[in-house]
């Protein structure tokens, strides 16, 4: 299956009204990526409080962005997530990752959801180069 941006994705697409539209830098000298959004109430799971789904979404693109300072197409291979902290809706959210190991075709990422320098969740990312 050959894969292709069609500007669509729900965490940064730009052509989708209904996704997050969040918009990633990258930072090929150090191999990151790097985010920052507010969730509103819409994404919560218990009462003010962001749904772990939401974040797990986020650290997964982060990693992808991250890995695509080196390669422009890849997926995620597997990602382990860890909540430390509930995240708060409507609170600024810092999201990081970045490429701490490659292997031919297999990145290793660390990604992290910080408030105010605090990590609240963070996750292991093996992502594939196509």
């Amino acid at each position: 299956m050959e894969i292709a941006d069609d500007a669509h994705c729900f965490v940064c697409g730009p052509e989708n009204s209904r996704g997050l539209q969040a918009k990633f830098e990258m930072d090929p000298e150090r191999l990151r990526s790097h985010c920052q959004i507010s969730l509103s109430g819409e994404f919560q799971g218990w009462q003010d409080v962001v749904h772990g789904g939401m974040l797990a979404t986020l650290l997964d693109e982060a990693s992808i962005y991250a890995c695509r300072t080196i390669a422009p197409r890849c997926v995620t291979a597997e990602l382990a997530v860890r909540y430390k902290k509930p995240v708060p809706v409507d609170t600024p959210l810092d999201i990081s990752a970045e490429v701490v190991e490659q292997k031919k075709r297999v990145f290793l990422v660390e990604a992290k959801i910080a408030i105010n320098g605090t990590v609240h969740a963070e996750a292991s990312t093996k992502v594939f180069r196509l």
